[in-house]
């Protein structure tokens, strides 16, 4: 019989230990250096007026990264967001402007439109076995075409400036520093994702899914709905990016995804970091995408 005290006890990793690898860390580094330069070279870069207005304009773009993040996590990739987040806008518009829908039904509409092209891509990919890479370049041209179609070419204005299609442009002053309730939006879903990614066990399934689909299956865990319910909630968040959107600037445009191309694949590089820095706090991440765009 063996001795209990001669079994080994597992080994406890130390804080420095538990630190992502200096890879990984590459963005946060980056972000640390761009803005130990520019507080050199003015003064106002390290106020909180100046971070205030720079998470205004990446708003956007760091929610798209949250949907990127979790279809990334999962080995995946999707092109189609910004097309898919344009049309979504669009929907919402013109349904509320032109058509006279509640604004509150606009928004569902708009974000039930985005949703469901999140669910057709995770159909694709997980019923017909395409690469994600490839569904979801074709989604993005069909997503781009319907919204030529839709919006007869023509940008869309938002007429009433009181309109809850404008609600995250009302903002709030936390020690005599003005945040948008966009950005405010933004960082409590990334709190929320890091949350679940990080302590929870759907959380834990999606990097299992991402490392090793085959071994994960053979745990138990679902990998085929795991994907599904991935890309359907990454389309949701399209969705809330394209509401973001709107308020920014009370128009939608056919164009809105096409002019941010290079914005999101910013987003789609930090996207592959975020994930492996779920365990540090979310705002961290967040103002790391501000570098980006």
């Amino acid at each position: 019989m063996s001795n209990p005290s001669a079994l080994s006890t597992p080994k406890t990793k130390t804080w420095l230990e538990r630190l992502p690898s200096v890879t990984v860390l590459g963005p946060v580094i980056a972000l640390l250096l761009a803005s130990f330069y520019f507080s050199t070279q003015t003064d106002r870069f390290l106020t909180p007026q100046n971070f205030s207005l720079i998470l205004q304009q990446v708003m956007v773009v760091a929610v798209i990264a949250i949907g990127q993040t979790l279809v990334i996590l999962t080995a995946g990739i999707d092109l189609s967001c910004g097309m898919i987040m344009a049309l979504g806008g669009v929907v919402m518009t013109k349904f509320a402007e032109q058509f006279g829908f509640p604004p509150a039904v606009a928004i569902l509409c708009g974000i039930g439109v985005t949703t469901a092209f999140g669910f057709l891509n995770g159909l694709l990919i997980t019923r017909i076995k395409l690469p994600p890479f490839i569904v979801t370049l074709g989604t993005l041209n069909i997503a781009f075409a319907l919204t030529q179609i839709y919006s007869a070419a023509q940008t869309v204005t938002i007429s009433n400036p009181a309109s809850p299609l404008l609600v995250f442009g009302g903002s709030l002053s936390i020690g005599g520093t003005v945040f948008n309730f966009g950005v405010i939006t933004a960082i409590f879903l990334y709190i929320i994702v890091w949350f679940i990614l990080s302590e929870t066990a759907p959380g834990r399934h999606l990097y299992a899914v991402g490392n090793n689909p085959e071994a994960a299956r053979l745990t138990g865990i679902p990998t085929q709905r795991v994907l599904l319910l991935v890309y359907t909630l990454a389309g949701t968040i399209y969705g809330v990016a394209a509401w973001l959107l709107s308020r920014r600037h009370l128009v939608e445009s056919r164009a809105a995804g096409r002019r941010r191309v290079p914005d999101l694949a910013g987003a789609l590089v930090l996207a592959a970091a975020i994930g492996a820095l779920t365990t540090m706090m979310a705002p961290s991440a967040m103002v790391a995408i501000s570098v980006t765009a």
